[in-house]
């Protein structure tokens, strides 16, 4: 007699699925914002669009969080890379100038294992709470035979608004204009193939802090600078780091001059350098080396712009000046 097969004998418990959506209720509902609509019977999302933009654009995002969710695998916290999976999102679509409206996540895994899971949740509404943006929807995928039962993946999608006149796309940026950095919370999100390579899994779990430390979110900083100031440029600093992310922002014709030493570096890429051999240029390219975000304006807008950076309380540091240069985008000295 044939064995009876069943959706759960192979391998899909829809029934665990259910538990785990109704266990996130209450962190869905904490992030919650102006806008968003009860989507009684609706298969997707729904969100009015904010009043009081005269040219509305929308801004979006898709990122996910890459190999740093093996490192939580390995060490087995698993309730802050749900804040790095907003933060890639929500970071990018600022260096427009864009508010983020609502955040959808997207969650594979090889079994729903419901305490992971919701500890990831935990991380996503913190997140989306830190970026002022609500998370209106997602989907769980369990797929055994894609994934080990212990394996799964995270994936983002953000929308932001900003109006037409607000968008900050560095077409006014001038050589002279100054470089603000803000600091970054440590690694972020980008070069944990190189961090994995550089460390052992018990050195891993020795520096789990900081090696995990959440990518940081600069919305509620960031924000109230294109509001008041003529912001000629911004840029998230992730893969490709310093040559091809921070300088994404630039005209042709322009270039920045970046002073090494002109900002705090984490403790992290200094146990990088220590444990492995790698040449300044691949740090660079890789790692944003404690330069998470950038903002680029005049420099008689400076002062004003860190006064406001340290109302929020983030520190802020004069890094660089825009400068002519028709070939290379980036000179570090």
């Amino acid at each position: 007699m044939k064995k009876k097969l069943t959706y759960k004998t192979a391998g899909v418990d829809i029934k665990k699925a259910d538990q785990f959506v109704s266990a996130i209720k209450g962190l869905v509902k904490s992030t919650r914002v102006s806008g968003v609509m009860d989507k009684t019977k609706a298969f997707g999302s729904l969100f009015v669009l904010p009043k009081g933009y005269k040219e509305p654009v929308l801004v979006s995002s898709t990122d996910g969080v890459g190999t740093k969710l093996l490192v939580a695998n390995l060490i087995g916290k698993h309730d802050t890379v749900g804040i790095d999976l907003v933060a890639m999102n929500v970071n990018d679509v600022l260096c427009v100038g864009a508010k983020p409206l609502f955040f959808l996540d997207y969650v594979a895994c090889g079994k729903v294992d419901k305490k992971i899971l919701v500890d990831v949740m935990k991380g996503i509404a913190e997140g989306c709470r830190q970026a002022g943006c609500a998370l209106i929807g997602g989907e769980t995928a369990e797929m055994p035979g894609m994934y080990k039962a212990e394996d799964y993946d995270l994936a983002g999608f953000t929308v932001g608004i900003v109006d037409k006149k607000k968008m900050v796309d560095g077409s006014k940026m001038k050589a002279g204009d100054a470089i603000i950095a803000l600091p970054s919370s440590g690694i972020h999100s980008n070069g944990y193939s190189l961090v994995r390579k550089a460390f052992s899994p018990a050195e891993i779990k020795m520096y789990a802090k900081l090696i995990l430390e959440p990518t940081r979110i600069y919305v509620k900083n960031v924000l109230p600078l294109v509001e008041k100031f003529d912001v000629h440029g911004m840029a998230h600093n992730t893969g490709g780091a310093f040559y091809e992310k921070l300088t994404k922002c630039l005209p042709d014709g322009l270039s920045f001059r970046i002073t090494k030493g002109t900002w705090p570096m984490p403790k992290v890429f200094e146990l990088i350098m220590a444990k492995a051999s790698i040449v300044e240029h691949e740090l660079y390219r890789t790692f944003n080396m404690g330069v998470g975000f950038i903002v680029v304006v005049r420099k008689e807008d400076v002062a004003g712009v860190q006064k406001i950076l340290a109302k929020t309380g983030m520190p802020s540091y004069v890094i660089g000046e825009v400068i002519r240069r028709k070939k290379e985008k980036l000179e570090l000295v």
